[in-house]
């Protein structure tokens, strides 16, 4: 396969691109004159050594840090650290972010769990999600304990899937 097929190929894998999306990306990117595809290649060869994973919330945030270290929203001691809202994907954390209506900690889930899924725990970070919960409950006590836990996934046949899978995941820590 030549590298324009290939390139269309890798655009389309994209969520939400099509075919002819791709191809008219790849085409951009062959009509842009001067640095702009320099520029674009660069960026994407940095962007896995300038961005991390939060090991507490599993969001990606860049900068650079230690591999222990925390995004901004986990280090700010002045959020609301009795809650934690799971979440599907890090754009959704975005959103609430930007409602301004949340100020507790999140859990990034990686996704949901298809109704006919065989292994749910290679969807989704429930194992990472439990370690979360029993360390706050273990740990902290007072102001900072765990208090609520939302599951804030979407309105699918996958996301009530998974709503309910964690649910009973999770039923353990809620007598703890």
């Amino acid at each position: 396969m030549n590298s324009l097929n290939r390139l269309i190929e890798l655009f389309g894998k994209f969520p939400g691109i099509g075919p002819r999306q791709a191809r008219r990306f790849v085409h951009f990117l062959l009509s842009q004159n001067g640095s702009y595809p320099e520029e674009f290649v660069s960026l994407l060869r940095s962007l896995k050594r300038e961005v991390a994973r939060c090991p507490s919330c599993m969001r990606f945030f860049s900068g650079k840090h230690a591999p222990d270290a925390l995004c901004q929203l986990c280090a700010n001691t002045h959020r609301n650290r009795s809650l934690l809202m799971v979440v599907e994907k890090d754009i959704d954390a975005d959103i609430v972010e930007k409602s301004g209506t949340y100020d507790g900690l999140y859990f990034i889930l990686g996704g949901t769990i298809p109704i006919l899924e065989k292994n749910p725990e290679e969807r989704v970070r429930v194992k990472e999600l439990e370690k979360i919960i029993g360390e706050r409950l273990n740990k902290t006590e007072g102001a900072n304990a765990l208090a609520e836990l939302i599951l804030a996934l979407s309105a699918t046949p996958d996301g009530e899937h998974t709503a309910g899978y964690l649910s009973v995941r999770l039923a353990p820590f809620a007598s703890a």
